[in-house]
């Protein structure tokens, strides 16, 4: 939403709470190519509710990232932001022209976001432009605070790279769905990325967003909640929770704790569902589709589907976009991680 520059490709660097993704994409014809791909982990609660805690552990592994990985060319960069330090709102206003909007946002703003609106950044995208007769307009309103956007552009400059554009990650997420699936446009699709710390909720129709929200709390609440109930350290705990070997502990001592938690994070999901069913004109919901690396936890999307009685399907940010996996990996192995990633790599420096 944020952009600083003129118009050419970005790596999408995706800093989440557990790792760093990065992508950079090629285009061909109408499509696009991975030329390179890349994951590094971050130290446990070096990020905490999207807000950069040691940033010089961020960008260590930042930095880890491109030094081990000569295949990404540009220096420019495409990040993104969730967490409390994010506002986006839908706002009704009275029907006026561009310049009018321009000069009135910020006095506008004021009534919807819960900062100081010196201390946020603001953008806008005019949704419906009130041509219907009724003598409003929608608008979609954006704000982050200006610290949390320095925290992550430091971190990138420290590396020598540019950050160029600034994103939200419900919207870069939104950015991959488009890219790679023709839905029925006028199908209700929700896109929900299931990070460590936080699920990002993105509910879609006719290529807008209707509705989003993150929700605070995530795959660490597993890997917690396995660590408490086994006696195990964080690591171990992490591990175990991926199925893999653990001394010591079988994966039937795991999934009952994993299970169980699905219980706790799916009452919050089910939370902002109802909110979201109580603002709409419409309850309904055709798809949901997952993302992130606690999408994939035993037993999550099986219950998700049932509790909501919607289909569920993970999430292919490579359904058209194409991955060499003799050079970059299985591309399974990674479709769950880098959705938000592919997203911002299709931005250009100089997007709004």
């Amino acid at each position: 939403m944020f952009g600083f520059g003129r118009s050419k490709a970005v790596v999408g660097l995706d800093i989440g709470s557990s790792a760093v993704k990065a992508v950079e994409l090629k285009p061909v014809g109408k499509a696009f190519r991975v030329t390179a791909f890349a994951a590094e982990p971050i130290p446990p609660d070096s990020i905490v509710d999207g807000a950069i805690i040691d940033g010089g552990a961020v960008a260590d592994a930042v930095r880890r990232l491109f030094e081990a990985n000569k295949a990404f060319k540009s220096k420019d960069v495409a990040a993104s932001l969730s967490g409390h330090s994010v506002i986006v709102r839908k706002i009704s206003l009275p029907v006026m022209t561009e310049t009018e909007l321009a000069q009135s946002i910020s006095w506008e703003a004021e009534q919807y976001i819960p900062f100081d609106i010196q201390d946020v950044n603001l953008d806008y995208q005019v949704l419906n432009p009130g041509t219907d007769g009724k003598g409003t307009m929608d608008v979609l309103l954006v704000a982050a605070k200006k610290d949390k956007i320095a925290d992550y552009t430091g971190v990138i400059s420290q590396v020598g790279r540019n950050a160029v554009v600034v994103d939200v990650d419900a919207f870069a997420l939104q950015n991959a769905y488009e890219v790679n699936y023709a839905d029925d446009p006028s199908a209700v699709i929700v896109l929900l990325n299931a990070g460590a710390s936080s699920i990002n909720v993105n509910v879609l129709s006719n290529n807008q967003s209707l509705f989003t929200r993150d929700i605070s709390t995530g795959g660490n609440a597993y890997t917690e909640a396995v660590q408490k109930e086994l006696g195990l350290a964080f690591d171990a705990a992490e591990r175990a929770k991926k199925g893999e070997p653990v001394e010591g502990v079988s994966f039937d001592d795991v999934a009952p704790v994993l299970h169980a938690m699905n219980e706790n994070v799916l009452l919050e999901i089910q939370k902002t569902f109802d909110f979201f069913k109580a603002t709409a004109t419409s309850d309904r919901i055709d798809r949901i589709i997952l993302s992130g690396g606690a999408a994939v936890v035993d037993g999550f999307a099986a219950s998700l589907g049932e509790r909501l009685s919607v289909p569920v399907e993970f999430f292919n940010p490579f359904k058209t976009v194409s991955f060499d996996a003799q050079k970059l990996g299985a591309p399974e192995q990674v479709a769950s991680m880098a959705a938000v990633a592919v997203g911002l790599a299709l931005r250009k420096t100089g997007d709004r």
